[in-house]
């Protein structure tokens, strides 16, 4: 037997998991197909620990806007006719 106690830890289901980690449950879901979080599959469903979850979720870099990136969709500069001052 194991000198370290066993702590049972509850299961999160998607919608909570999605919530604790500010994704979408889909995206969640993915992730956890993907191999990017750890997620066990019960049946059709899945269910998530909160220790997998914040580890995961310290590991994520936050998101910067980079302003040296060129735009999605460039500025067209069209030579239009411009209207004549009269």
């Amino acid at each position: 037997m194991s000198d370290f106690p066993r702590v049972l830890e509850p299961l999160l289901d998607s919608d909570q998991a999605a919530a604790h980690v500010k994704v979408h449950k889909k995206t969640l879901q993915r992730y956890a197909r993907n191999g990017l979080v750890v997620g066990l599959r019960v049946g059709k469903l899945w269910r998530f620990r909160p220790s997998d979850l914040n580890g995961w979720s310290q590991m994520q870099e936050p998101t910067t806007l980079d302003s040296s990136l060129s735009p999605r969709y460039p500025v067209l500069n069209h030579s239009c006719p411009q209207p004549r001052e009269e």
